[in-house]
């Protein structure tokens, strides 16, 4: 398909006798023609930038589509704007099918330019272009509905069915190597085109949680430490599309919730918008060897880099008082960007459940504790990948409620990362920058507090799950 791509770019640039590109409709590049020119002018920024980054800027886009291309049927031309790094005039060939506009062909203009009729021969070109992006969008989307259906069907019968269907879709690559990749929150229900990344056989969006206010009250699941989620008892509608309960979307990094759990959405750490259902972005990519990960990393900087990469608006808080700053509590922070989950890689697919809950419970941990991220391996998240398969929502022991509110960030904050230094006094007062004596007396209110013994290794333990756990 990309040589075919290729080939009509060639065409449309022998026709015109100048270099030119392809882009998709969300300026994304496709095919670029040879450059062979001595005028530097030939290559100017906005050029240079597509080309060697395979995409353009917003503003650039809204730029270009400020002169009508989106809604023009023939050739535009557009003037340069050396401001905006348009050092030469342009003449843009919208790509067409059906009326529809999937691309655009792009070509430095000069005087006197090129003859109507050539111009006419270019677009008839064009028009070849467009049937090719509209037979790719329909296998995309069919991929889409394929890979989906798997990933929230019902087990059994129902889970083999799709399995089987997904892989008939795939034909030769469904038992090569694959590795699953959850990009997490991903902007509206819309799912790109595969092109957007090297490597990707399929791609689909699914429900992601939205999180629940929390309790303002420390007895209760709030602000004190236990967060209400989606998915827990009392948590909030997933809305329209939520997973049922049993798929693997709706599991993804929990133990099955159970009956009931239906419509709630899946459990974790939202990205919902006020008032809007949030999502995620599953997808399927090649790879040659399990010792050679790098085109699934390639893949997910790049899906993390279309869905915005920072924090997204209505994005949730983020437990961050491990990272510092006054009045972080767990559960309360800077919203956490845009994160990729990575599955252990898997040969065929009749295991994509399973790869599933992996990449979501990364997503979910590199949500909850950003130094996990952004792209985050199943098998880097650690003690993760336990915490993020607990039942939803579980209640906090009653000993840890009182540490875990917000008037004792300080004191959670010197526990954990006492915990996480494994008890070792001096490593934990240099990373706190604190003096050894205020660590004792620290951790001297931290066990008034909870009760704890923190010279027993199962209080220990119990402390410093509640305080992972609360980030979750």
């Amino acid at each position: 398909m990309k040589a075919d791509y290729q080939d009509l770019v060639d065409e449309i640039s022998a026709l015109l006798g100048a270099p030119a590109t392809l882009e998709n409709r969300d300026f994304g590049l496709i095919a670029f023609g040879a450059h062979d020119s001595d005028d530097d002018t030939a290559m100017d920024p906005v050029r240079t930038r597509s080309i060697l980054t395979r995409k353009s800027t917003p503003a650039v886009r809204a730029w270009f589509e400020g002169f009508g291309i989106t809604r023009a049927t023939g050739p535009v031309r557009i003037p340069a704007a050396p401001d905006a790094g348009v050092l030469r005039d342009r003449i843009c060939l919208p790509v067409r099918h059906r009326g529809v506009v999937l691309g655009y062909v792009w070509l430095l203009d000069a005087d006197p330019g090129p003859s109507a009729g050539r111009l006419t021969a270019a677009m008839e070109v064009a028009e070849r272009i467009g049937a090719l992006l509209a037979d790719e969008e329909r296998a995309d989307a069919d991929l889409s509905r394929e890979l989906r259906a798997v990933l929230t069907a019902e087990g059994g019968w129902q889970y083999d069915m799709a399995v089987t269907a997904l892989r008939t879709a795939l034909g030769r690559d469904a038992e090569g190597l694959h590795a699953l990749l959850c990009v997490a929150p991903w902007p509206g229900p819309g799912t790109p085109s595969v092109r957007t990344a090297p490597g990707v056989a399929a791609l689909c969006t699914v429900p992601w949680p939205a999180r629940t206010a929390r309790d303002p009250h420390p007895g209760g699941t709030g602000a004190g430490g236990a967060g209400a989620e989606a998915g827990g008892a009392g948590a909030g509608a997933g809305g329209p599309g939520a997973p049922r309960a049993g798929t693997a979307a709706a599991t993804a990094g929990r133990a099955p919730a159970g009956p009931g759990a239906a419509g709630r959405g899946l459990a974790g750490p939202g990205a919902a918008p006020p008032g809007g259902a949030a999502h995620g972005l599953a997808a399927l990519v090649r790879l040659r060897s399990a010792e050679a990960p790098a085109p699934a990393l390639t893949a997910a900087t790049r899906l993390r880099d279309a869905a915005g990469g920072g924090a997204p608006p209505g994005a949730p808080p983020t437990a961050v008082w491990a990272a510092g700053g006054a009045g972080a509590v767990p559960g309360a922070g800077h919203p956490a960007g845009t994160v990729v989950g990575v599955a252990d890689p898997r040969r065929g697919v009749g295991d994509l459940a399973q790869a599933w809950r992996e990449a979501a419970s990364a997503a979910r941990a590199a949500l909850a504790q950003p130094r996990l991220g952004p792209v985050a391996p199943w098998a880097s998240i650690g003690p993760y990948r336990l915490l993020t398969a607990l039942p939803p929502a579980p209640p906090h022991d009653r000993a840890v409620r009182a540490l875990l509110t917000p008037a004792h960030t300080e004191l959670a904050r010197t526990a954990e990362v006492f915990l996480d230094n494994a008890g070792q006094a001096g490593r934990t007062a240099a990373a706190l920058g604190i003096h050894r004596q205020t660590l004792y007396y620290r951790l001297s209110r931290v066990e008034n507090l909870t009760g704890l013994d923190l010279d027993n290794g199962e209080d220990r333990l119990l402390l410093h799950m509640a305080l992972k756990t609360a980030r979750m």
